[in-house]
């Protein structure tokens, strides 16, 4: 069982997400948008982040390069979660420092298989 925070300000997605990973057994800690992940991230221990790019208050890519320039959050799998699939979008999430991107919509299947492969699990 992993420890688990989503970053997503869409509740829907957010709920649906936290709902998918809790049935694959894992704990779950939501954030609302991205200055909020970055509070929590620092507060807590977590095996890997999911993270939204759009969100107010601080974007999913300014969140990534904050949590990797803390020591404490640096070596955290972060995964993008986002509707924006263009080269571009993909290539800046990585150079944020991604650890993988997936596009919206995914299929829950999908998205606990991929957390599996990035936990090693």
């Amino acid at each position: 069982m992993a420890k688990i925070l989503i970053a997503e300000d869409d509740l829907d997605i957010r709920e649906l997400v936290v709902l998918t990973l809790q049935f694959h057994g894992h704990q779950v800690i939501s954030a609302s948008d991205g200055a909020q992940a970055v509070e929590k991230a620092q507060q807590g221990s977590f095996d890997l982040i999911l993270m939204d790019v759009r969100m107010p208050r601080m974007t999913g890519y300014e969140a990534c390069r904050r949590l990797r320039e803390n020591d404490a959050t640096r070596d955290t799998p972060i995964i993008f979660l986002s509707a924006k699939g263009q080269e571009a979008e993909i290539q800046a999430g990585m150079d944020a420092g991604a650890t993988q991107y997936i596009l919206k919509p995914f299929a829950p299947d999908i998205l606990a298989t991929k957390i599996k492969d990035v936990l090693g699990a």
